[in-house]
């Protein structure tokens, strides 16, 4: 099965770049520079919290134009590497604000002065995404935001609340008691991590988002 290192989503980035530049027909000044952002475990990958992914989750502006898309496609063959682009907006309603809660790159991904910035897609989005299609992976996937601090459990049941009277079959790939009922299933993965872990290792917010995110009746009965 292949996979993708990190040095994998550099030559992405790379090659995207060069084909940006190269491309005949740039987008106008005021469009700004195009931005691609890093979703999921492929932001774990380029902050080095995981060596390997099973493919490159990447998304554009969720209305920005197809050149990106296409660019990053092309350099996906190229590279040879595993692509999905979907950004968690192709399937759930975005929480307000998310675009203030990005987050910048640590990772050096070479001429940051060239055709295309690299972000990280707002981390508490791409939760309710993961919990949106709800694999075991990608509820380990969310866990590990909240272990490192990027994903606050009081605040995302927050944004929970506020996503899911939003929610409709045309805007979520199931309805929002399914969508409910996969965001209980992150309690289950978040006890038995816990049950892992020793109990004076064992960080509070886990403690928090194991026992309270989907037990309380605004969140998983509205």
């Amino acid at each position: 099965m292949t996979e993708a290192s990190a040095a994998d989503l550099a030559a992405l980035v790379a090659a995207v770049r060069r084909d940006l530049s190269a491309a005949p027909s740039r987008p106008a000044r005021d469009a700004g520079t195009p931005v691609l952002y890093l979703v999921a475990a492929t932001s774990q990958l380029a902050e080095g919290w995981r060596d390997r992914v099973p493919r490159l989750e990447v998304a554009g502006n969720p209305s920005g134009p197809p050149a990106l898309a296409d660019a990053v496609r092309r350099a996906a063959v190229a590279c040879g590497v595993p692509l999905l682009w979907e950004s968690p907006a192709d399937v759930i309603p975005l929480p307000r604000g998310w675009g203030e809660r990005v987050r910048a790159v640590s990772r050096d991904f070479g001429d940051a002065r060239g055709p295309l910035a690299v972000l990280h897609f707002d981390p508490y989005s791409v939760v309710l995404r993961l919990v949106a299609r709800g694999d075991e992976p990608d509820y380990v996937a969310a866990l590990e935001y909240v272990r490192r601090g990027w994903v606050e459990p009081g605040r995302l049941e927050r944004l929970l609340a506020e996503v899911l009277p939003r929610c409709t079959s045309e805007t979520l790939a199931q309805d929002p008691a399914e969508f409910r009922r996969k965001f209980r299933g992150l309690r289950q993965v978040a006890a038995m991590d816990a049950a892992l872990r020793r109990p004076e290792d064992n960080p509070d917010k886990l403690d928090r988002i194991s026992r309270g995110l989907h037990t309380r009746p605004s969140i998983t009965d509205a």
